[in-house]
């Protein structure tokens, strides 16, 4: 029996099809991306009948540019390709899912980095670095990389492809760190070890293994290392705030956490006052989510998905790794039976389980 072998291949195809589902209703076509309330959004779910009543389907529920970037991820992934032919692939993915965007809103960092790709030429997965790319966008597409290498000693490898990956985008830490984040959380909930464990793995496990890369690979090592301790000081301090320092709980909450109040705290956590919006807290609100969730979809969606802030994207990352946790246990099929890309998320699932199994 292997480290992963509770995490079946249903877990697998869980969690990329619900990643889409948690972006498509984050995003409600940019209409709750972009809205700062989340006592808002919730009265407008609310006026829909309720989660279990939404049918997420097209023209009113569209994926964003998060799932189809994380599509290219998986799919290059899935050619089972290594190394720099890896590197290539993933960039050509890049470059593919760009043609793919109208009315999915891509952020800034990602257009930028992307139009700097020249996959299959020397170097052509590396862009300059871009000390404004703070952002979530290579977080939210990395968890596929957690099913590709999910097992305790493939860490280095996930680091590696994770960071690599990211920066193609996002080359500042407090963006790529956030794919290596969300990989991290993703090869976790496969290995199904205790949620509270999760962000000090982060901190004492990947992120040690992320810097020593960086150092070795010689790209942009000074300017790198130099705005390194923004991610790893505002994930310290969010450990302290949820009794989480030691990895063992129980998790310290406040008296009151409900919409209102968690749009405070995911502003707090955040850069810029758009919780979610940077590679540092997309996964740290999507760890909040599933913590305070467990099992509950509905609870999940409550806090990942219809909040203030950038939340397609914390809920892809949160909805990504509660499928592989659970599977699609209490999710309405309306939630994701005509889901857009559906068929490609679940192959791609499929063929990344055969492949790290």
């Amino acid at each position: 029996m292997n480290e992963c072998s509770c995490s079946t291949v249903k877990h697998y195809t869980a969690g990329m099809l619900l990643s889409g589902v948690g972006d498509a209703l984050g995003y409600r076509n940019g209409v709750w991306e972009f809205n700062q309330s989340g006592p808002a959004i919730h009265q407008e779910v609310r006026a829909l009948g309720g989660l279990k009543k939404i049918s997420v389907n097209l023209p009113d529920w569209l994926v964003s540019d998060d799932t189809v970037l994380h599509l290219a991820t998986a799919e290059a992934l899935a050619t089972g390709k290594a190394d720099e032919e890896l590197l290539h692939e993933v960039a050509f993915q890049y470059v593919k899912g760009m043609k793919d965007m109208e009315m999915r809103m891509p952020g800034a960092s990602t257009i930028r980095g992307v139009s700097h790709l020249r996959p299959g030429t020397e170097g052509g997965y590396r862009v300059p670095y871009n000390p404004a790319a703070r952002g979530c966008g290579a977080a939210m597409r990395a968890m596929c990389i957690g099913l590709r290498y999910p097992h305790p000693d493939q860490l280095s490898t996930l680091v590696e492809v994770a960071v690599e990956t990211g920066r193609m985008t996002h080359p500042h830490p407090t963006g790529f760190l956030g794919s290596v984040a969300s990989a991290l959380f993703a090869s976790y909930a496969v290995q199904r070890r205790p949620i509270t464990t999760w962000g000090l793995g982060l901190l004492e496990e990947a992120c040690p293994v992320a810097e020593t890369f960086v150092k070795s690979a010689g790209y942009a090592v000074t300017e790198t290392l130099s705005d390194w301790d923004y991610f790893t000081g505002k994930w310290k301090s969010y450990l302290d705030l949820r009794g989480l320092s030691s990895g063992t709980g129980p998790v310290i909450w406040p008296e009151k956490y409900g919409p209102a109040e968690r749009d405070k705290a995911y502003t707090s956590f955040s850069l810029s006052g758009w919780g979610g919006g940077c590679g540092h807290d997309a996964p740290m609100i999507a760890l909040d989510a599933l913590l305070g969730a467990g099992s509950d979809w509905e609870e999940l969606m409550s806090r990942a998905a219809f909040h203030g802030g950038d939340s397609d994207s914390t809920a892809t990352i949160a909805c990504c790794c509660w499928g592989l946790l659970y599977g699609m246990d209490g999710v309405p099929k309306c939630n994701y039976k005509k889901l857009e890309y559906r068929s490609r998320l679940e192959n791609v699932a499929e063929k990344l389980y055969a492949l790290s199994h």
